[in-house]
């Protein structure tokens, strides 16, 4: 049995996300949680945050043990990007690329 939970559009580029998620990927949940916790990271609380959710859903939907859940699959796919510009010298305009990021976690009983 598995659990999923996705953050869509989050403001965060996914190359930055993705720092954050190699080092829980195939962890123990609280294990994970505990190495989000101490990452000083601008997506560790975002991640951490999808996790709890996945965590809830395996426990409500599922009615699987918190404490045997592993981390089977997590990942970040690249969301819409936003696009902005800015002024630049001689009437020219710079494109700013705003990148969001869709985060997926999905965990499993051992």
């Amino acid at each position: 049995m598995q659990a999923k939970a996705i953050a869509r559009h989050v403001r965060i580029a996914p190359r930055k996300v993705r720092l954050v998620v190699d080092l829980i990927r195939g962890k123990q949940v609280g294990e994970a949680i505990a190495i989000l916790r101490h990452t000083p990271r601008a997506a560790s609380p975002i991640v951490e945050k999808v996790l709890n959710s996945a965590i809830a859903n395996a426990e409500h939907n599922l009615s699987l043990d918190p404490n045997k859940l592993v981390i089977s699959e997590v990942f970040v796919d690249g969301g819409s990007t936003m696009k902005r510009f800015q002024p630049h010298a001689q009437g020219r305009a710079f494109s700013i690329l705003k990148r969001t990021s869709h985060i997926t976690v999905v965990v499993s009983e051992k």
